[in-house]
């Protein structure tokens, strides 16, 4: 098979994954309410209810320095009236992003309701009380990690990591309180906030929330 068509043949079976496939949510955005907030965590409730796996999973989209993005997924720590609240190490590659770049994305989805949430939006670093409380709200191996500042770096030998992570632990059980300095909660205040539920005709339906002020307004999207 030449390379042609290999690449078709995988183009079929794609084309050929079925998508939508349960029963869909019905959503109605004429009664949507006037902050997204709401909305927000009334999907995120149902996804919750219905069983759906790592429902507070979302991807935080950022750019480099060269302007190149880079996305990952990460776990919702928070909503208010302030955004939207992930945390990290200042020191990782979105930590230092977010520093020259002070904005970002976020994405929701959960393909078992066929819902996106999407938002984009400036983001801010906690205070050193927030950062403090997130991190010793974390695992004791979570936090004995993050203390090491090595993510994304190349590494040569895991039993150096693991013999690393053993001196950290030890530390953190000597320290119970001991906080790393660079972890950061950070929060995205979204000037934008899309809701978008899937049809199996696809004629998806789209809000569009767009920060006024203090307000916000609301507009529908072609699907």
């Amino acid at each position: 098979m030449g390379e042609g068509d290999h690449g078709s043949a995988v183009r079929g079976w794609l084309r050929g994954i079925e998508v939508f496939a349960g029963p869909l949510p019905e959503f109605e955005p004429e009664r949507a309410p006037a902050d997204p907030v709401r909305l927000f965590l009334s999907w995120l409730s149902d996804a919750v209810a219905d069983g759906l796996r790592d429902p507070h999973a979302m991807t935080l989209s950022t750019v480099d320095e060269a302007g190149d993005p880079d996305a990952r997924v990460l776990i919702l720590k928070g909503v208010d009236g302030a955004g939207w609240q992930f945390a990290g190490h200042g020191f990782s590659p979105k930590g230092h992003q977010l520093a020259v770049h002070p904005r970002a994305a976020l994405t929701f989805y959960w393909p078992g309701h066929g819902r996106q949430v999407r938002l984009r939006g400036p983001v801010t670093p906690g205070s050193a009380q927030d950062n403090a409380t997130d991190f010793l709200g974390r695992s004791d191996s979570a936090r004995a990690e993050s203390l090491l500042a090595r993510q994304s770096q190349y590494l040569a030998d895991p039993a150096e990591r693991d013999q690393a992570l053993e001196k950290a632990l030890a530390l953190i059980r000597q320290e119970p309180s001991l906080v790393d300095s660079g972890w950061t909660l950070y929060t995205l205040a979204p000037t934008e906030v899309e809701f978008w539920q899937a049809a199996r005709s696809r004629v998806h339906t789209r809000l569009r929330y767009e920060r006024a002020g203090d307000a916000w307004e609301r507009f529908r999207l072609w699907s």
